[in-house]
């Protein structure tokens, strides 16, 4: 028996930062499917989200794993085997409370799984028996199948076919990834040169904007030195105009007072004769 969907909805897909463990860094382009899985052969079950060719979700649950709500339509749980922190976006309130209460509820199957997995040794048929506990998730499988509303069937057959059913399939998807991890190596350097270039061209944007600083403050200075002396070239032709009008009226008025005793005594001498 292969793995089953149980359980479907969609949600924007995100992962914490490796490097600052604070920030989200989209690992979906948009809201894409994620599903309750259940491999019956290994009695397990695994979170998992395909986008196109990419698994970005693998997660196996297991019992001692938590999920978390940290606002109205965002939650988020570790994965140690994955080394990672998922977090999911939903677009609604009641999309985020499905999720959350699917996630107990396969965290309690797995945990009474492993319980009487690793501790059950009685002959007698035992309600919470390993057989016992598969009839539950079955019968529970059953019961929340028609929740998986979310998506048309064609996009839960595509992504059950998308998904490794084999240890080849595993290895392929893990070498696949391998390849983009060092093609996101390859981008993150591309990304560096590109920062370094830059800050070399706002370095030298900087130098210039100083050196037109520089020149607009030397003009300013050329200009006011410009006006002083245009000032000063002012004042000396204006002492220059005054020094060559000065004697023109001078000479103005002394003929005049040379001219005016002689038109008196003209007048005193016709007034004798009359």
């Amino acid at each position: 028996m292969g793995e089953q969907p149980i359980f479907t909805t969609k949600a924007h897909v995100f992962q914490i930062d490796p490097k600052t463990k604070k920030n989200w860094i989209p690992a979906s382009s948009s809201a894409v499917l994620v599903s309750y899985y259940f491999d019956g052969s290994r009695n397990s079950y695994r979170i998992i989200s395909v986008e196109g060719s990419k698994a970005i979700i693998n997660s196996t649950i297991t019992s001692n794993m938590t999920f978390t709500k940290t606002s109205q339509k965002f939650g988020q749980w570790s994965d140690p085997r994955a080394n990672t922190v998922y977090g999911l976006g939903f677009g609604t309130e009641a999309d985020l409370a499905q999720f959350v209460e699917k996630f107990r509820e396969v965290k309690e199957l797995t945990r009474q799984l492993e319980a009487n997995t690793n501790g059950s040794t009685s002959d007698e048929p035992d309600p919470s028996s390993p057989a016992a506990v598969i009839s539950q998730m079955r019968s529970l499988h059953a019961r929340t199948s028609s929740m998986s509303s979310v998506g048309s069937e064609n996009d839960r057959r595509s992504l059950t076919n998308s998904l490794p059913v084999s240890e080849s399939q595993v290895k392929y998807e893990n070498d696949r990834l391998k390849i983009a991890l060092a093609q996101s190596s390859a981008n993150a350097k591309k990304w560096e040169i590109e920062l370094q270039t830059l800050k070399n061209n706002n370095a030298r944007l900087t130098a210039a904007l100083q050196e037109s600083t520089a020149n607009v403050e030397e003009w300013k200075k050329q200009l006011a030195a410009y006006k002083e002396e245009s000032a000063r070239l002012k004042k000396k032709v204006s002492i220059s105009l005054c020094a060559i009008t000065t004697p023109l009226l001078w000479y103005h008025h002394c003929r005049y007072l040379v001219v005016f005793p002689h038109f008196v005594l003209h007048n005193m001498l016709l007034q004798r004769e009359k």
